[in-house]
């Protein structure tokens, strides 16, 4: 998608739920609200000012720039309070399921864990209070205990954060300039050694990258094919196709339906079109 504005999987939920939802007869979409819309644009803060992070410099995706001129999200304020606690309990979720899911698939094992900070004094509690627990109810024991550290951490902060703004609107947190809902500083590094864990153990393990070089020589496959011929997309995609006046709003059209397929799909599209 490079040469036609490129690909921003959080600008994509936004194309999804404004454009390519299409359940009801008066509008496309899911008829969100405002505030709806401007967590999922910037729940992980400002994207344009001097607040934005880094990793927004240069032009905005097409999807999020299509959806801001239609509804101005004030892209360099941050999100309200809800929208930061969704991206948080986002990065909570993962981070413990990640753990559950690794041990599981054999990536790694709780002895690993026991060097890590967070992880460890967890694993270390149970023994203490539970000596000789059953391997299944120690490793659940102590991801909870994990779990409620995040949590616990992230209500303490938040509390702190608003006592001492004391903000009397909503307003007042989109400018304050700071997230409200977040990760002390000491925890957050702790999980970035946990992160660096699974980065190296788990996202990056052989079996994982193998699988995910397949994946991306299918989607690599697909994606060509597809905007050579269109006439292959569903019959439902036709009338996007038929109206696409460019290339490049072709490829969009494309890129809508390649994104939207579950893993299991594009594998089964890739074996029946491309031969594997």
């Amino acid at each position: 998608m490079a040469p036609y504005g490129g690909f921003d999987h959080n600008a994509q939920a936004l194309r999804i739920v404004t454009r390519l939802e299409r359940h009801y007869a008066d509008f496309d979409g899911l008829n969100l609200t405002w505030e709806t819309l401007e967590g999922i644009a910037k729940h992980n803060g400002p994207v344009t000012g001097p607040k934005a992070d880094e990793k927004h410099g240069g032009p905005l995706p097409y999807a999020l720039a299509e959806v801001n001129a239609e509804w101005d999200l004030e892209l360099a304020t941050h999100a309200s309070a809800e929208a930061q606690v969704a991206a948080i309990a986002d990065d909570v979720a993962y981070s413990h399921h990640d753990l559950h899911d690794g041990l599981r698939s054999g990536l790694f094992t709780e002895a690993d864990l026991m060097d890590l900070p967070v992880t460890g004094p967890a694993f270390a509690e149970v023994d203490a209070l539970y000596p000789g627990l059953e391997k299944m109810r120690r490793r659940h024991e102590a991801l909870r205990r994990v779990f409620g550290r995040m949590v616990g951490d992230v209500i303490a902060v938040a509390q702190g954060r608003l006592d001492a703004a004391r903000p009397a609107s909503v307003d007042e947190i989109r400018h304050m300039g700071m997230t409200v809902i977040r990760f002390s500083k000491p925890l957050y590094q702790e999980l970035k050694a946990i992160r660096g864990f699974l980065f190296t153990r788990m996202y990056r393990a052989p079996s994982v990258m193998a699988e995910r070089a397949r994946v991306s020589q299918v989607i690599n496959g697909l994606f060509p094919l597809y905007l050579a011929q269109p006439d292959l997309l569903p019959a439902e995609w036709q009338g996007d196709v038929a109206g696409a006046q460019d290339e490049t709003a072709l490829a969009r059209i494309v890129c809508d339906y390649v994104a939207g397929m579950t893993d299991r799909f594009a594998l089964a599209e890739g074996e029946r079109l491309l031969g594997g």
